[in-house]
């Protein structure tokens, strides 16, 4: 994305108007079409101003990602009860099919076994419940896959 659109996707997520953004700015409608369109592009004052009207930094104001920025918000809205009526490996099967067709392949109970091994040392060495220990060896085996991918 660039960074006129950044400021669009982020005033229209804030639901305000060029007029409304313009007014509270103190500049004219025509000025946030053209940082809208890359003609030009506000100053640190305004983009302070952008950023606080926006309630984003301003670095989330430059790489503003409006897919992401749903993402973290309905994650933050999700509680337990909406979550356990998500299938997940089926709502992430759709991306990546794998997910759905693994059971008929691999044998689970051989990596089930180590798997949980590794969950009982978290809860037992540090204290975790069952589901931080879950999460911080989902979180391990990312990174590790991650870190992985870059060699």
């Amino acid at each position: 994305m660039n960074l006129g659109n950044n400021l669009f996707e982020a005033r229209k997520k804030a639901g305000l108007s060029q007029e409304s953004v313009a007014e509270k700015l103190g500049v004219s409608r025509q000025t946030i079409s053209k940082w809208k369109t890359n003609e030009t592009i506000p100053d640190v004052y305004q983009s302070k101003k952008l950023s606080k009207l926006y309630k984003l930094s301003l670095d989330e104001l430059i790489e503003f990602d409006v897919d992401l920025k749903e993402i973290e918000e309905i994650i933050k809205n999700t509680d337990e009860k909406k979550e356990s009526k998500i299938d997940w490996t089926n709502a992430w099967g759709k991306k990546y099919p794998v997910l759905v067709t693994y059971q008929k392949e691999v044998d689970i109970s051989k990596y089930a076994k180590g798997i949980r091994m590794m969950l009982d040392s978290l809860s037992s060495e540090y204290g975790y419940n069952e589901q931080d220990s879950m999460l911080v060896l989902k979180d391990i085996l990312y990174h590790e896959w991650k870190d992985k991918k870059k060699y």
